[in-house]
């Protein structure tokens, strides 16, 4: 689909569909006059995602205008006009309309909205059926154009910056919709090499054996049980002039391409969706390459374990204990606690390439489902001053955040009598737990961990978006990346 800017009169934009905001109780000025009979009617209530469309509408070029309800005006924020903007243009193109064209009017013709505008409508333009070999009723939309009365190069930069982080968000879809035949722990290496090579990344890929004179002894111990062999792929941007002992900001994310929980294995019910597992992994991936084009001040490394977690005949057992890359021992009580297992030495191996700053994402509880539904991710911090970057990168990247306790108090959950610590710690606080576990190995380095199991998926399609992967946290790194103060 392709992407433009516009800046001409409303009336003078030629597309098969012109979008207009409106809000509750707050007709859009602009036609209340030449639309007085369809606001008179009580057709148009400007509630959120409250879709009207008017055929031919007087004094205009575009064929058709959508009044598109946005909910109550004192609310409106970039974060509502991203998904007005996908749940308009999946409307129309449900109505196999080619061009479209999203009118910003002066008081919201800002560089972040015509970003979050541009942002919406690509989000919103992803589909997951790749693997559908009927293609006869595929609708696409063309163009999709930002209409604005004036304004500068600024918006032009912003709608730069919203396509590039939005096709960073849907490549992070994509690799969390393969089949797990199709993404293996290789070929996610593979992708990730390719995005490199495309993008200016520097692209290490750590096999079995360099992990294993390492020492990444609870990495290799979740993979022993699969066919497929495990991978750590590393990911280097690299600013010029950067003095040495700068900030370097480690992302890593958890790159389980399927997770059947080995021995521990799951319930056969939901259990296809386990695909979805390498998502913190797919996310770092999209992100990284967002960043390459975008080029924030600071250095950024990423990381990926990727691994298929299987119940072969070598698979690890309830009750093995595995030597860490940090040297710490670990009973591994539940073979479905993975996560944890592949994160530690990833996150250690973070801090010895240099990694001031650590951020993680992982779909890597159920408690935080159960904690926070499908709307907040589930942050835990070992440092407020880093917390605070991220929940603002957050709130600026319209993906909801709430910080959940580390008291120390809860480690005890986490005590073994035969190694220094478990790989869980029960039910209660499961979630909880589980960032301690892995706060033992971000240790003193400043560290944020992001619990996406609950926002990674959608299980229905929801008026902006499709269902499947939402790409949750890509559009979070890249705002901390590209904002980062010293």
């Amino acid at each position: 689909m392709e992407i433009h800017l516009e800046r001409k009169p409303a009336e003078a934009v030629e597309c098969d569909a012109l979008v207009a905001l409106t809000f509750e109780d707050q007709p859009n000025g602009r036609f209340q006059e030449s639309l007085s009979e369809v606001y008179s009617s009580g057709e148009v209530a400007g509630k959120i995602f409250e879709m009207t469309l008017v055929h031919h509408p007087a004094g205009f070029k575009a064929k058709r205008l959508l009044l598109a309800g946005c909910g109550k005006k004192e609310k409106f924020t970039s974060a509502e006009l991203r998904r007005v903007s996908g749940a308009a243009l999946r409307h129309l193109k449900s109505r196999s309309l080619k061009s479209i064209a999203l009118l910003l009017d002066a008081k919201y013709a800002g560089a972040e909205l015509v970003e979050a505008a541009v942002e919406g409508a690509l989000v919103g333009d992803f589909e997951t059926d790749r693997y559908k070999s009927d293609k006869k009723d595929v609708k696409v939309v063309d163009r999709f154009t930002v209409a604005v009365p004036g304004g500068g190069a600024e918006l032009d930069a912003g709608l730069k910056r919203g396509r590039i982080t939005a096709e960073a968000q849907n490549l992070t879809r994509e690799l969390a919709n393969e089949p797990a035949n199709r993404l293996t722990p290789l070929r996610l290496a593979e992708s990730a090499r390719s995005t490199a090579a495309a993008y200016g990344l520097e692209c290490d890929v750590l096999d079995q054996d360099r992990m294993k004179q390492l020492g990444m002894g609870s990495l290799l111990g979740v993979a022993m049980g699969s066919a497929e062999p495990p991978a750590l792929i590393v990911l280097h941007y690299r600013p010029a002039g950067v003095p040495k002992g700068a900030v370097q900001l480690g992302l890593v994310g958890k790159g389980v391409t399927f997770d059947t929980g080995g021995i521990s294995i799951k319930p056969a019910d939901g259990m296809e969706k386990m695909k979805y597992d390498m998502s913190g992994g797919a996310a770092v991936i999209g992100a990284m390459r967002a960043l390459a084009q975008l080029k924030p001040p600071i250095p950024v490394t990423a990381l990926i374990p990727a691994v298929e977690n299987m119940p072969g005949s070598r698979a690890q057992r309830p009750g093995d204990i595995v030597t860490s890359l940090s040297g710490k021992t670990i009973e591994v009580i539940n073979t479905d606690a993975e996560g944890r297992l592949i994160l530690a030495d990833a996150l250690t191996y973070a801090k010895q390439l240099g990694c001031t700053h650590l951020v993680d994402a992982a779909t890597l509880t159920g408690a935080v489902v159960v904690a926070l539904g499908h709307v907040n991710i589930g942050a835990f911090s070992n440092n407020d001053d880093l917390a605070e970057r991220v929940l603002d990168a957050a709130r600026a990247a319209g993906e909801k955040m709430w910080r959940m306790p580390l008291d120390d108090d809860y480690k005890e959950q986490l005590k073994s009598p035969f190694a220094d610590l478990a790989n869980v710690g029960g039910r209660p606080g499961g979630a909880i737990t589980a960032a301690l576990f892995l706060r033992e190995f971000a240790d003193e380095t400043p560290w944020v961990h992001l619990d996406i199991a609950g926002t990674a998926w959608l299980d229905e399609a929801k008026p902006y978006a499709s269902k499947g992967p939402s790409g949750v946290a890509v559009r979070t790194f890249v705002n901390l990346a590209m904002n980062w103060k010293q």
